[in-house]
């Protein structure tokens, strides 16, 4: 799957020229992308014949501080644009919140509100020695815990989530 980072959103000739591939295309949500902002950027990428796409909503700028979250999650945007595209949308918690402590929380909330999967980072070592992201990498058992909370969600039909 080739991934178009938040920041690259906007950016058209790489969308134009991903919509050339056969490779899925995951589009993360810009920080201050619109709905339908994020909707175009799809649209640059189906354009050139792709339609495998995958919308992941991780976190939009606000004025929060680092202590407490990275960016504000706008699980708001989900139901939406599940009624405006029929392009899976799946959430990351990890990079939204950008605190490993929140994204169980996230993850459950996520799904509650129809995303159909989750993207999520998961911790690898020793979280004093990684130079990128350390702080929002989730532990295994914290992964199993989201895992086992999604199973029992699409059982009561509240969503169909996937783990990305």
């Amino acid at each position: 799957m080739l991934q178009i980072g938040s920041r690259s959103m906007q950016n058209f000739p790489l969308l134009k020229e991903v919509g050339q591939s056969d490779m899925p295309v995951l589009i993360k949500r810009g920080w201050s992308a619109t709905l339908e902002e994020w909707l175009c950027a799809a649209e640059y990428v189906a354009e050139g014949g792709n339609r495998n796409i995958v919308l992941c909503e991780r976190g939009i700028r606000a004025s929060c501080h680092w202590d407490y979250a990275r960016n504000i999650l706008d699980l708001n945007v989900i139901e939406p644009l599940r009624r405006a595209t029929p392009l899976p949308v799946i959430v990351d918690p990890s990079h939204a919140t950008g605190q490993w402590s929140l994204v169980e929380a996230m993850s459950r909330a996520a799904l509650a509100t129809g995303a159909h999967g989750l993207l999520v980072e998961v911790l690898e070592g020793d979280r004093a020695e990684l130079r990128c992201d350390a702080d929002q990498g989730i532990p295994l058992d914290v992964l199993e815990r989201i895992a086992l909370q999604a199973r029992e969600m699409e059982v009561v039909g509240v969503a169909a989530p996937v783990l990305v």
